[in-house]
């Protein structure tokens, strides 16, 4: 129910946009510039962006490297809140002057991303690459280079910072990394973006190829905790891109799809995983997106998740690979929330699939349950390959406008990790496209892409692909990836119409 208070936050804001409606038809522009709270990412994204925000010059430490020790950092919070102060530490190796400069990534007319704050000239300060702990833990006990308050003014969004050294002792120039931050609010929004920051981390492998999969007892057992106080080395995955020198997968796998959402002027929020385990935030949303690759999951995030969908929240995994892992949070060495995790066990409950890795790779100190009455479909095995997209079912509403008939294809648009074998005791699902993927060009896995009812007017799809955003947008900063001799083609229009068929009726559904 409720309290009169909150009545009367609600009568106010609606007062307030009444009267900047009004203001605007009188004509009154102090009053009609103020932004109603659907326009903030309209008017975000109509100012200009930088030319420069990219990395230019990156020098890894080592030919086959994961780190730049000449300059690398990381955030001590994983999201801030305007008027919080996030920690920034930085380490220059050999020590030099740096700056730094916050860019809030989005559309910009086109150029990707904002620059919203500069600092330096800084002094660097070597600072030490951490021993292995507990459970080869890399943990990192750096002093704080730059304290940032956010202005009140920085809208939700992912924020990356560009480190630059002044100059480099070799003589040859400056060199770069970034780290990687999200700015989120608690406002009512239309479209709530879930960021992947625990899968980043479960793969990053700063500083010398130390992840969760690098444990010399094997790579799929609970072996390995990893910490976020640690820079993002270079994406270490499918391909090669120095681009992502402190990122996390930010630029690989989903910025295309934020990138899309913002020129479109949709009404979007962004959270971390961790901002998911209770599930207020989404609830004052009317659509929840994962997307990418969403493979770490705390237990309160699916927890989150579901509770959001049976309030009528709708769920979207633009993404494959998704829930895959239990990864249970800990604290920092200084007592921070949700800084350390580690891969506790597999999603599926009973599910065949789960019972073969606890058997094979366990034990595990946890199981969740069976995600495919969450998502629509599974993980299977095995979950990587490429393929393209079929339709089957070309009378369905998501395929409204696309021009796609039965048998229609989408050349490369799954992979590199998908979903499949959807519950078939899951009331009103239905599979809207499927298809063969080829694990290494040879070994075939069916995959499934889905939809189903939600108990209030709301539904929950899944596009069973980590590689769908690729076909949302090219934008700056951004490499096509490719995987088992299969590949995306980039921008494609069906698939921008069929994403904009799911947010608009999630929108509607829900007002």
């Amino acid at each position: 129910m409720d309290t009169r208070r909150e009545i009367l936050k609600r009568s106010l804001a609606i007062a307030c946009d009444a009267a900047i409606g009004d203001a605007a038809i009188d004509g009154v522009s102090e009053a009609a510039s103020v932004p109603t709270r659907s326009e903030l990412v309209k008017r975000e994204n109509e100012k200009e962006g930088s030319t420069d925000w990219q990395l230019t010059r990156v020098r890894p430490t080592s030919p086959s490297g994961m780190r730049t020790q000449y300059i690398e950092g990381y955030c001590r919070s994983q999201s801030v809140e305007a008027g919080d102060t996030l920690e920034i530490c930085v380490s220059t190796d050999p020590v030099q002057d740096y700056r730094l400069e916050i860019f809030r990534t989005g559309y910009y007319q086109g150029r990707g991303a904002r620059l919203m704050q500069t600092f330096g000239s800084l002094k660097g300060k070597k600072q030490p690459t951490p021993e292995y702990g507990d459970k080869r833990l890399r943990e990192c006990r750096w002093s704080t280079s730059v304290s940032v308050k956010i202005p009140n003014d920085w809208l939700s969004g992912v924020y990356i910072g560009r480190l630059t050294t002044d100059s480099d002792a070799s003589g040859y120039g400056y060199w770069q990394s970034y780290v990687v931050f999200i700015v989120r609010d608690n406002r009512p929004a239309d479209i709530l973006v879930q960021c992947s920051d625990n899968t980043w981390q479960a793969y990053n492998q700063w500083p010398d190829r130390d992840s969760v999969y690098t444990h010399p007892d094997g790579n799929q057992g609970p072996w390995s905790d990893v910490s976020f106080d640690r820079p993002y080395g270079k994406y270490s995955q499918i391909f090669d891109n120095p681009m992502t020198m402190g990122s996390g997968e930010w630029l690989c796998f989903e910025f295309p799809m934020s990138y899309w959402l913002e020129q479109q002027g949709y009404d979007i929020t962004y959270c971390s995983n961790s901002d998911l385990l209770s599930p207020d935030r989404g609830l004052k949303c009317k659509a929840f997106l994962s997307v990418g690759h969403d493979e770490y999951w705390d237990r309160r995030q699916f927890d989150s998740v579901v509770t959001m969908r049976d309030a009528g929240v709708n769920v979207l995994f633009f993404s494959g690979n998704s829930v895959c892992w239990v990864s249970p949070y800990r604290e920092s060495y200084d007592g921070l929330p949700n800084r350390i995790l580690f891969r506790g066990g597999p999603y599926g409950g009973n599910y065949r699939l789960a019972e073969e890795r606890d058997r094979e790779h366990g034990p595990f100190p946890h199981r969740g349950p069976d995600e495919g009455y969450l998502i629509g479909a599974r993980n299977v095995d095995p979950v990587n390959g490429g393929g393209d997209w079929v339709c089957t079912k070309p009378d369905h509403w998501i395929y409204a406008g696309t021009g796609m008939q039965q048998g229609d294809k989408i050349p490369g648009l799954i992979g590199w990790e998908y979903h499949g074998d959807p519950p078939s005791d899951l009331a009103g699902l239905e599979v809207i496209a499927e298809g063969t993927a080829l694990q290494g060009g040879v070994n075939p896995q069916h995959w499934t892409a889905t939809i189903y009812p939600g108990p209030k007017n709301n539904f929950v799809f899944n596009a069973s692909t980590i590689w769908w955003a690729q076909a949302m947008s090219s934008p700056p900063g951004h490499m096509l990836p490719w995987s088992h001799w299969s590949r995306p083609h980039g921008p494609d229009e069906r698939v921008q119409k069929m994403t904009k068929n799911l947010l608009d009726r999630a929108i509607r559904s829900k007002s």
